[in-house]
């Protein structure tokens, strides 16, 4: 027999994903923008973040309306207020990407500087993690999900040592001072992104585990 509470979770399911799928896509166009030096899919990023805004508009309408008309318990209640939660993830990816953008812009202005390779595998890493949360939620799967927050600390590392090495340009060069504060803020911006993906991945192992893992690692040290 068919609960009235699933055709909604269904509903707020397909939701999450197009919006992750929106999300991944903004995020690879920013990052292409500044791989390219392309200002014209820079500005595109801009526009595609509005889709996101209405798909997270419409998740808050269509939560709200699951809490106050099916009354969710247990199981279903963990799934909506999960999903909402990844919804403002997913929403703040887009923001990130849209940052990322920015700095697109101010570089295809200057004199152009190859972006560090050290940079490029951090976007790859990052953007790794956002895929593997997101097919973690969609298969239900918190063995992929704890992959996703272990793999966390990896993207940690790189982010420190893309930071590392623009210091390092800065002093060596100083005239390429304005670029190389974008690729930091590019880098900060990507590190965001992996920690968006992580909380969506701890969303994944609450709902599929009754499971409570925020803040594991630091209260276990504490």
């Amino acid at each position: 027999m068919t609960r009235i509470v699933d055709p909604v979770l269904d509903d707020l399911r397909q939701k999450i994903l197009r919006m992750g799928s929106l999300a991944e896509a903004i995020l690879e166009k920013s990052l292409q923008a500044v791989w390219k030096r392309d200002p014209a899919l820079a500005r595109e990023v801009r526009i595609d973040d509005l889709e996101i805004d209405r798909l997270d508009l419409a998740v808050d309408e269509a939560v709200l309306r699951a809490l106050a008309t099916q009354a969710p318990v247990a199981d279903d209640l963990r799934s909506v207020l999960a999903i909402k939660m990844m919804a403002t993830d997913l929403e703040r990816v887009g923001d990130l990407a849209r940052n990322i953008a920015k700095s697109a812009l101010r570089l295809a202005e200057r004199p152009e500087v190859p972006a560090p390779e050290k940079l490029q595998i951090l976007a790859d890493e990052s953007r790794r993690l956002l895929r593997r949360a997101l097919d973690s939620f969609s298969d239900h799967d918190a063995e992929r999900a704890a992959i996703v927050l272990d793999d966390d600390d990896q993207v940690d590392e790189r982010h420190d040592e893309v930071i590392r090495a623009a210091i390092d340009e800065i002093s060596d060069h100083p005239e390429l001072t304005s670029q190389e504060v974008d690729f930091i803020l590019i880098a900060k911006h990507l590190e965001r992104v992996a920690d968006h993906a992580t909380n969506i991945a701890e969303d994944v192992i609450m709902v599929t585990e009754a499971r409570n893992v925020k803040h594991a690692s630091k209260l276990a040290e504490g």
